[in-house]
């Protein structure tokens, strides 16, 4: 029972589902919806149970999350013929980790040979920049120089250089510390690796324009959509949906069900944050096949009190736990920003996981941290010159003091139901891999 301004879900003449706005505004209008509480039973036994009474419709091909890997699926399916409704639980697209990032296009330099980071990351700079290119999105190719502060550090920046050129990355070269300072000045560093085809990107731009065509292949865009959970009829998933302002009023105390259930033929879980946290919500979906979840803040703080970039490529210091340190980006407007450092935090309940209820502030005394790591390779950076930027945070599959875990791309062999794809772990290089991942789903789960 969808209400009146809110409709985006029709009957096809063929019985299947497809996405058929009434007219071009209705697109991003979201299914209206109500929630419903119960006291008994568990959880996903509730769900499920109230599943079975509640509004049903069949769709093609279903997207979860409208951040830039989201979006990016979405135009690819569409693309190819496939009639695609993308949920996502906020207002509009991008409002999570894809709006806040250095959003730098990486080279593929630090990734395990023959991962998936690896391989994803320098087909998707391929692919990004010649979209890029294409469709008039903002971008530069700027080149990043990767540094060696100390001695001591050289094996490692050794180690990256032979890892990248692994990963089929072109034009890696090692600089002695005099050479980078002609090409910086304001650099200091006893060894460099200069990686010229790295860049910078203007997200929001690139995802707008991601959104625009896939609308024009059909595919719709329903926000303050929120997909609470699933369960499992045979081979068939089934999607519990609510209206997002329904669970910003919920109690805390009740259980929550769904008010529609979508029978896609094909999911694809990419919510980013809060796609471990939904896969666990999926009733039928064997918790063995979730991994832990982990989740990494960084902060970034911008140079104050300056006209001119102190520099014109990135500058990034050997790698530190959980992060590649905290490293310069600048913006396709000059302005320099440093960050992200690493804050690991816990407690994220599910309902605010799937608001996106993170604390994005930016405590100024927590420069104090960034002058020395900073100085390290920027010795000139004067006190009282940083100023709060943004936050952002990373979905991991990896924590503290851990060795970092690749992208996971679940299809049916990994899980056993079909037509499900989670996306888990989608964190750095996840912007530049955007359009491989993409590529990669649609080669290998249709049929």
């Amino acid at each position: 029972m969808l209400k009146h301004g809110f409709e985006c879900l029709v009957r096809n003449r063929n019985s299947k589902a497809i996405i058929t706005p009434s007219s071009s505004s209705s697109r991003r209008r979201c299914i209206a919806l109500r929630n419903l509480c119960s006291k008994t039973q568990t959880q996903k036994e509730a769900a499920t149970s109230t599943a079975r009474t509640v509004p049903r419709e069949r769709a093609e091909c279903v997207v979860i999350g409208a951040g830039v890997v989201g979006v990016a699926v979405a135009r690819e399916l569409a693309l190819r013929g496939k009639q695609v409704l993308v949920l996502d639980s906020a207002p509009t697209f991008g409002t999570g980790t894809s709006s806040r990032n250095s959003e730098v296009i990486h080279a593929g330099i630090y990734y395990p040979p023959n991962s998936l980071k690896a391989i994803l990351c320098v087909r998707g700079r391929e692919m990004l920049y010649k979209y890029c290119y294409e469709h008039d999105i903002p971008h530069k190719q700027i080149g990043k120089l990767i540094v060696a502060t100390t001695t001591s550090e050289i094996p490692k920046l050794i180690d990256i250089m032979n890892r990248g050129i692994q990963n089929g990355v072109d034009g890696l070269r090692m600089i002695e510390g005099s050479e980078a300072k002609r090409m910086e000045p304001e650099l200091q560093c006893v060894k460099a690796l200069l990686s010229p085809v790295s860049g910078i990107v203007d997200t929001h731009s690139l995802m707008l324009s991601l959104v625009g065509e896939a609308e024009n292949h059909r595919a719709t865009f329903s926000y303050n959509t929120t997909v609470i959970g699933a369960h499992l009829e045979g081979n068939n998933i089934c999607l519990h949906v609510s209206e997002t302002k329904h669970l910003e009023e919920w109690n805390g105390r009740c259980l929550l069900h769904p008010e529609l259930v979508l029978i896609p033929e094909l999911v694809v879980n990419s919510t980013g944050l809060s796609a471990l946290a939904l896969a666990k919500r999926f009733d039928g979906l064997h918790s063995g096949v979730v991994p832990s979840k982990y989740y990494a803040r960084g902060c970034y703080f911008t140079l104050s009190n300056t006209r001119i970039s102190p520099f014109k490529h990135l500058i990034y210091p050997i790698p530190e736990d959980g992060g590649l340190g905290v490293h310069v980006t600048l913006d396709l407007d000059g302005q320099v920003k440093f960050g992200p450092d690493v804050e690991w935090i816990e407690g994220i309940d599910d309902i605010s996981n799937f608001l996106n209820r993170f604390d994005y502030s930016v405590c100024a005394n927590r420069a104090k941290q960034f002058y020395p790591e900073i100085r390290k390779y920027y010795p000139n950076l004067k006190d009282g010159s940083l100023e709060p930027g943004y936050a952002g945070i990373r979905p991991k599959l990896s924590g503290p003091r851990q060795s970092p875990v690749d992208f996971l791309i679940q299809g049916e062999d990994a899980h056993g139901v079909p037509g499900l794809i989670n996306l888990f772990g989608i964190e750095s290089p996840g912007l530049t891999s955007s359009l491989a991942i993409a590529e990669h789903i649609a080669t290998r789960f249709l049929i």
